[in-house]
Parts: structure tokens; sequence; C-alpha cells
């Protein structure tokens, strides 16, 4: 007999030219869609992870970019603070050198305690501008600096007046020398300028101010953005967080999909590896392997199990093939194959182990008449099916055997049951025998 029945399926082609078809008014309405992907356009976890890894991405540069603006608010917040604290120091210097100013000019030409104070004074002012100066001039942002002419005058100790008279140590008048006809004038190092006057510092003391509010708005405007910016980085961190969640959420549904599909896949494959795709009835595999495990799961002592393989042969049914043709066979097939499963004991198995050969595995039976009764049953499906599909050509034939009675290894029930079924058939056919026993005819 053939393994199988052959079937013909035929496939219509479906012109791609044709004009009006609804395929061709969809890709018309959109052209873009039919380009995407697929993963694209169907939600799921593999397009959630690749918008969250392109949000993701996004997120990092805005970070990288909002630390890098932290980093400069902070860099101009601390410059700012130098340069108040140069002004500080500068304006103090000033009001010191101030004081040293306005002393009286009588007790000035006199005192030689004062030239010292004075010129420390003075030189002390004009350390301290200068460095307010190079910090304000060297300013990497742009903002208002000291002028030249205010600086070369604070390193001068006088500020630039047209005046200059005002600056410069006063002599003593020359009709007032002594008797020796000499001039009486302080001796050099130790004869101060005479009540110098305060205007030396009144424009440095200006600049100080202005230049000071100038940066003291700069802090504080430093200071407000990078509060904004700390803010931003820290909302960022925590939408960041939760891509990374979301991301590893789809990864994980990613995961347990494609488990499943791989399951999925593996159920269907063990499936179609131990069962007929035509009638669905487990195979010859199925059979061998439910043998072995009604044998090891029978009760007590293996020699105690009693079970039985009846072998089930399609008499004429190859002339079913040759006059209907292979589709008529097909049904025929999953019809017969309905109704044995529909007689049998659920406990019973019933297998397809060839083209138009049957097997029914029965792991518990009480006497041979109970086995009889089975292969009855079967003889009457495969009559009925004929009878219905008005057909008049098929029968069956079916050999019985029994384990420990006739065979004394159960994995030789299915060849001794094969060789009784053969006895039915040069017998006459339309019938059951078992191994030990002549074939007998069945019923009419």
């Amino acid at each position: 007999m053939a393994a199988s029945n052959r079937t013909s399926t035929r496939i219509r082609k479906r012109a791609s030219g044709a004009p009006g078809t609804p395929d061709d008014a969809a890709r018309a309405r959109s052209p873009a869609r039919a380009r995407l992907p697929a993963w694209l356009i169907r939600p799921g976890p593999t397009s959630i992870a690749v918008v969250a890894l392109v949000c993701l991405q996004i997120g990092l540069l805005y970070l990288a970019t909002q630390v890098r603006m932290v980093l400069s608010d902070q860099l101009r917040q601390e410059y700012a603070a130098l340069v108040l604290d140069a002004a500080a120091r500068a304006d103090s210097a000033r009001e010191q050198w101030a004081v040293w100013q306005r002393v009286p000019a009588a007790l000035a030409r006199h005192d030689t305690e004062f030239a010292k104070g004075y010129g420390d004074a003075r030189a002390e002012y004009a350390r301290h501008f200068a460095s307010f100066a190079a910090l304000v001039n060297a300013s990497p942002a742009p903002a208002p600096h000291v002028p030249r002419e205010l600086m070369a005058a604070a390193a001068a100790g006088a500020t630039p007046r047209s005046d200059t008279g005002a600056a410069a140590p006063p002599r003593e008048n020359a009709g007032r020398s002594g008797a020796g006809g000499a001039d009486r004038r302080p001796s050099p190092g130790t004869g101060p300028p005479p009540n110098p006057s305060p205007a030396p510092t009144a424009d440095a003391a200006i600049v100080l101010r202005g230049v000071a509010a100038y940066w003291r708005a700069q802090r504080d405007a430093s200071s407000a953005d990078l509060r904004l910016r700390v803010t931003h980085v820290a909302r960022v961190l925590i939408a960041l967080a939760a891509l990374l969640f979301l991301m590893l959420f789809s990864a994980l549904g990613m995961y347990a999909k494609r488990n499943r599909q791989l399951v999925g896949q593996s159920h269907e494959f063990e499936h179609a590896s131990l069962h007929d795709a035509l009638t669905g009835l487990p195979n010859r595999r199925k059979l061998q392997t439910a043998l072995d495990g009604a044998a090891g799961d029978a009760p007590g002592p293996l020699a105690e199990a009693r079970m039985a393989v009846l072998y089930v042969d399609l008499d004429g049914f190859k002339q079913v093939n040759d006059s209907y043709g292979h589709r008529t066979g097909d049904e025929f097939l999953a019809a017969v194959s309905a109704r044995f499963l529909a007689s049998v004991r659920k406990t019973d198995l019933v297998a397809r182990i060839g083209g138009d050969e049957f097997a029914v595995l029965v792991p518990a039976f009480s006497s041979q008449g109970e086995l009889a009764e089975i292969a009855r049953r079967l003889i009457a499906c495969v009559i009925d099916t004929d009878e219905e599909m008005g057909l008049g050509l098929v029968r069956a034939s079916i050999g019985i055997a029994s384990f420990p009675d006739d065979v004394d290894d159960h994995r030789r029930l299915l060849a001794v049951a094969d060789a009784a079924m053969y006895q039915v058939k040069r017998g006459g056919k339309n019938g059951y025998a078992f191994a030990t026993h002549g074939g007998r005819q069945a019923p009419a």
C-alpha cells in the first residue's frame, strides 16, 4: 500500500496588473505605508523599544547639553565672585587711601610717619586696583572694561586730571628760607605731599561701583540659570530612567513573546512529527511511543500487563483513488478516522500508520471477546463511511495481537497483528482474526 494518500491543491494566481482590484486601491492610497517595515506600523514590543531607544538618545544629547551649560554657568558664577571680591578689596584700599588724603596739610607736612603710611596706602590701592582691572578686562564674556587711563593713574597714585599741581608735592615759599639762604624743605623720603585732595580716587570709586553692580547682576543671573538647568537635568534623568524601564519592560516582553513563539513552534513541530497531517491521528512513531508507555505504566509486573493491537487495512481503497480521485480518497480517510475515534474507548489509541492502514492500541482488556467487539465496531465504521459516500468499494481486514498472550515482547505486537491481518485477506477479507486463531468473517 502507498505510504500516504496524495492530494493535489490548485493555487489560483491573481493577475498583478489587473486594474481596479482592492489591493491596488489600498496601495495607491497609502504608498508610504507600504514602504514602512511591519514592526513600525504594527504596535508591539519591538516598535516600543525602537521609539524608547530614539527618545533615550535624544534625552542623552539634551542631558549632555544641559550639563555643559551647568558647568558654564558655574564657571561664570565663580568668575563673577572673583571679580566682586577683587572689587571689594580695591574699594577698601581706595577708602583707606582717601582717609590718608584727608589729613590736614599742616600736620602732614611735618609728620614723618604720615609719609610712610600714605605711601603704603597708595601702593596697596594701586596693587588691588590693578588686580581688579586685570580680572575685569580678561573676562571671557562681554563685560564693561576698566579704562586704561584709570589703570595708569592708579599705578601712578593719581588720576589723570588737567590740574596736575594738586597731585604734585608742594614746595615751601622761597621767602620763608633761613638765614643761611637755604630753603627749608622736607628731606627726600620724609616729606609727604601736604593735604592731597580726595579727587584722585573719585573716578575709581564710580568705576568700581559700576563694575561691581554689573558683575553682581551677572552672578545672580548665573545662579538663577544654574538652578533652572539643574531642575531640567533632574527631570531629564527621571525621564531617562522611565525610558530605561520601558526599554527593559519591552525587552522582557519581546523575550517572553519569542519564548512563547518558540514553545508554540516546538509544540507544532512535535505534533507534526507525531501525527498524521491529513487525519490528525497519531502516526507510527507516536504509536510505538504509546506502546512503550503502556508497557511501562502497567500495574504490577510486566508479565501481568495485558495489551493488544488491532491492525486495520482498508480493502479496495486503491480503487477509490483510481476511480474518484485522491480528493475523494482523502475525504474518505478523514471521515473513517473520525468514526474510528468515536467508536473506541477514551483510553484506546487510534493511529494511522500507512496510506490505508490504521492501528488501534488497547492498553488494557479483560478478554478476547472485548477485542472482538472493538474489531466489529471498526469494520462497521468502514462500511458506514463507504455507504454514506456512495462508493460500495471499501471494506476492512483486521488482525489482532495481544501481549503477553501472543508475543513475549510488546514491541512485536504491531508486526504480529499485521501478520494476522494478512490471514484475513487470504481468507476473503472483510473480517478480523486473532494472531493465534483462524480468521473469522464479519457478520453481514
